[in-house]
């Protein structure tokens, strides 16, 4: 994210090697080694299964005695649980083993049901997620308050590293608003105005012309300690982390997890890595968010400004694509093992929020949503097996599609909301 109009085309690839102008990367995918149990004592061809396992399509396992396939990515999923068409496909019973009673006639008469379903969780959402700029950008004097509904998910963009405390942030809201009037106490009213309307606004660090350097247990603590500071003075509900010059992902784990238990689950953590960050576990974005599956809310990785990319299928697909972004949020999923609901894409609202390219129709980004969670409206790439709901889709900025009719947020909330 840039809070100027000028960032330097930086064309990507799944490794480290760039071929001509086009960024056209030239080696295959990094595989995650899949997690497995020991043998099974009984005569079952597939491993036994494992909660905290990830399984992809056609896995073989065994649980109670019976033998089971994976049709598509699954984590977490009781084989003999999910019914005729769910992820678990029974093979039968191993060698010895009875096969399971079938299911019982149903009662002609049942009673009520002692136990309903409860209701849906309202934490279980998809996001639309839209930065907002902490100045007067391109003279739209935008102030929270007048976010549009659709926007569920607010970073405000961008708090600053604190010089007498390094590693730590701060943030002051800019002179621009102050002079409109828009005074701290408005701002902050505002947050609170959000949360109370079941939205979340968080406090986001780095973008393109900023870093926070976070290389130590120090500054772990104090970065750590300056965002729970700021979430209790403004009522942020979490900390963004778009540092485009690098982190260190041992000790930006460090300063998470120290945030996490002192706020608890209701944290809300996100990341907008760019696309070659996320390409492989040599990177550090990769690493992080690997070792903080456990805590993170949402990757909207940035799928822009980025060139070609080598896909999960180890093909080259061109941003602006369907496939571009079907094809590398794959390599979340599939390699990294996020749940699908960490999973959003990340993209500008207008051409001029892209100076090096990568806009996309808001309906396109509807199609590529369609084609992960239903498989429908793909390009080239499409899932084995389609993932569900995935968690969203984000935009730099709200800002950008403020002068745009909000266009973007519309179309993106009609699909998500």
């Amino acid at each position: 994210m840039s809070r100027g109009q000028s960032i330097l085309l930086r064309g990507k690839s799944r490794t480290v090697a760039l071929a001509g102008a086009a960024g056209i990367a030239l080696t295959a995918a990094f595989a995650v080694p899949m997690m497995q149990a020991s043998a099974s004592e009984a005569d079952c061809n597939g491993v036994a299964w494992d909660t905290n396992a990830v399984y992809t399509a056609d896995d073989l396992v065994y649980h109670s005695d019976q033998e089971y396939r994976a049709k598509w990515w699954t984590t977490g999923e009781e084989p003999g649980t999910t019914g005729e068409w769910g992820v678990w496909e029974h093979l039968g019973a191993c060698d010895g083993a009875d096969e399971p009673d079938p299911d019982p006639s149903p009662d002609p008469d049942p009673s009520p049901d002692p136990d309903p379903e409860p209701d849906p969780d309202p934490n279980e959402k998809q996001y639309v997620v839209g930065y907002w700029h902490n100045w007067d950008a391109y003279d739209t004097g935008l102030r929270l308050s007048e976010v549009p509904d659709e926007y569920n998910l607010i970073h405000v963009a961008f708090a600053l590293e604190d010089s007498t405390r390094p590693g730590g942030i701060d943030f002051e809201l800019e002179q621009d608003f102050i002079d409109q009037g828009y005074s701290e106490a408005d701002f902050k009213q505002d947050i609170q105005d959000l949360n109370n309307a079941g939205k979340d606004v968080v406090i986001s660090i780095g973008g393109q012309n900023h870093t926070v350097e976070v290389d130590s247990p120090e500054k772990a603590a104090n970065l750590a300690e300056s965002t729970i500071e700021l979430m209790d003075e403004y009522g942020f509900s979490g900390l963004d982390i778009d540092l485009e010059h690098g982190i260190h992902a041992e000790y930006m784990e460090m300063a998470l997890r120290q945030i996490h238990d002192s706020v608890g689950d209701d944290f809300v953590y996100t990341m907008a890595p760019q696309t070659l960050d996320m390409s492989g576990p040599s990177y550090e974005y990769y690493q992080l968010a690997d070792s903080t599956k456990d805590i993170l809310t949402l990757v909207h990785m940035q799928y822009y400004n980025s060139g070609t990319m080598i896909g999960c299928d180890g093909q080259i697909y061109e941003q602006g694509t369907v496939d571009f972004l079907t094809a590398l949020a794959c390599i979340q999923i599939e390699e990294l093992g996020l749940d699908p609901s960490q999973v959003a894409f990340g993209l500008p609202a207008i051409p001029d929020a892209a100076p090096a390219g990568g806009y996309m129709d808001p309906n396109k980004i509807v199609e590529a949503i369609d084609c992960m969670e239903t498989g429908s409206q793909c390009g080239t790439w499409s899932p084995d097996n389609p993932y569900g709901e995935i968690g969203g889709a984000m935009t730099w900025s709200i800002n950008w599609d403020y002068s745009n009719n909000y266009d973007w947020g519309s179309t993106l909330g009609a699909r998500l909301g």
